[in-house]
């Protein structure tokens, strides 16, 4: 099956799933098996994880091997540095239509983060997500770090995350 096929397939299980949820009276968020519904994104760059955790500030599932920017440690401040944003944000809209296979959006820059950059005279930069692979690569993983930025997952691992977390979910992102 080709990737478009697949996508637009995910794509429509979820809305359809959706849906049915609501006209069945049941929660609007995606839950795991257990009925366990995603309170928070939780990624911590040093250890290279990302973590789904629920209400109770349980771990329910988490992924290691992030690949990050060339520049990975500190607080991104500024376009072209090559660092990933630290802080609270939210996820705020999927791309379906993304670069890379599905992407997750974050919303960086806040308030704080235009703030920072203008009084140096820089741009914050932006469009920060969590996404798969480039669309090119027909499989695997480039290797090492390699996004702007963004946070990278294996394609498999992305489809997992885009059913899961639902548009407006928080992102807590560790040093």
């Amino acid at each position: 099956m080709r990737r478009l096929d697949t996508r637009s397939i995910l794509v429509a299980l979820g809305a359809w799933s959706l849906a049915l949820g609501l006209a069945l009276g049941l929660p609007a968020g995606p839950a795991l098996a257990d009925g366990s519904q995603v309170a928070m994104v939780h990624v911590e760059k040093g250890a290279r994880r990302l973590s789904l955790v629920d209400g109770e500030g349980r771990v329910m599932r988490a992924w290691t091997g992030l690949q990050l920017g060339p520049a990975p440690l500190g607080p991104k401040h500024f376009a072209g540095d090559g660092r990933t944003p630290e802080g609270r944000y939210v996820i705020d809209h999927g791309n379906p239509a993304s670069a890379y296979w599905l992407s997750l959006h974050i919303s960086y820059p806040d308030a704080a983060d235009r703030a920072y950059a203008a009084a140096r005279g820089q741009s914050p930069g932006g469009a920060i997500f969590l996404h798969g692979q480039p669309n090119y690569l027909q499989n695997g993983r480039i290797s090492g770090d390699w996004t702007a930025g963004c946070i990278a997952l294996s394609n498999e691992e992305i489809e997992e995350l885009w059913a899961l977390v639902p548009d407006g979910t928080p992102i807590q992102i560790d040093p």
